[in-house]
């Protein structure tokens, strides 16, 4: 396409060769070649115009079609974002419902537990705790024990036998057997302080739940004195509390918290 300036030169020349030639014309013939001619010039002057609108157009739609090509990028990298969102959520959940279902299966298996020492509870020779999530069979010293003393009395032995038949039952779980005391100095020429009878107390009943019958792999005995109190020293009542066998039910490895992390940052 002719540009416009190049397009009126032509039409001027011809205006030129018209007007030399215009003898051949008449007044009326001239006049309608001049108004042609400026018809052209109107319809070229409109063309231009709807030229640069077109370009301009085009312009706005490559600009909004390079915008348009952006957003759908970002919305390919934010569906790409969802995605691994809702991957992470279901790996949490899934975690979640594992560890939900892990405790429930422990809470039944405590509860199952608990039912099997519910007579020797009922009759008040021992009572059950739960304590940092762990399950804890407790027995008066006075139970098991002569006052002073670590060798086991018969109602010791009675006891601890009955309570062996129900450690026996309970698979993959280890037992710590803990001796505590009040905190009254001890009067006796074979124990020089009540750590020391707390941890012989432990011990005897250790080794006879390995005389009748519980795995000595899953046993532990330590004594702890009077240093871990349950009452008051200052009265007869917590005194006699205080002056217990526990007998701790350790976790289990899957109960325990993952720490792998951890050992790998000391090494």
């Amino acid at each position: 396409m002719l540009h416009r300036r190049t397009i009126l030169v032509v039409l001027l020349g011809l205006a030129s060769v018209s007007a030399s030639t215009a003898c051949g014309y008449s007044e009326e013939e001239w006049q309608a070649k001049l108004t042609r001619i400026s018809e052209l010039e109107d319809q070229l002057a409109q063309r231009d115009q709807k030229i640069q609108e077109d370009e301009a157009r085009i312009t706005e739609l490559t600009t909004e079609r390079d915008s348009l090509q952006g957003q759908v990028r970002d919305l390919f990298s934010q569906a790409g974002q969802l995605e691994a969102n809702l991957s992470e959520i279901q790996r949490l959940y899934d975690e979640a419902r594992r560890q939900q279902e892990q405790q429930a299966a422990r809470l039944a298996a405590f509860r199952a537990t608990l039912e099997k020492f519910r007579a020797m509870i009922e009759s008040g020779r021992l009572r059950v705790r739960f304590v940092g999530g762990r399950m804890i069979v407790e027995m008066a010293s006075n139970v098991l024990f002569p006052s002073g003393s670590a060798e086991l009395s018969d109602m010791g032995r009675t006891t601890l036998s009955e309570l062996a038949a129900v450690l026996t039952q309970i698979p993959d779980r280890n037992f710590q057997v803990a001796g505590h005391t009040d905190n009254v100095p001890i009067s006796s020429t074979r124990y020089d302080d009540n750590w020391e009878l707390s941890t012989d107390r432990a011990l005897s009943v250790v080794r006879f739940l390995q005389e009748v019958g519980v795995n000595p792999g899953k046993l532990a005995a330590v004594g702890y004195g009077e240093f871990q109190p349950v009452a008051e020293n200052n009265t007869d009542t917590g005194r006699e509390q205080n002056r217990r066998i526990e007998i701790v039910l350790m976790p289990n490895l899957d109960e325990l918290p993952d720490l792998s992390a951890l050992e790998a940052e000391t090494q």
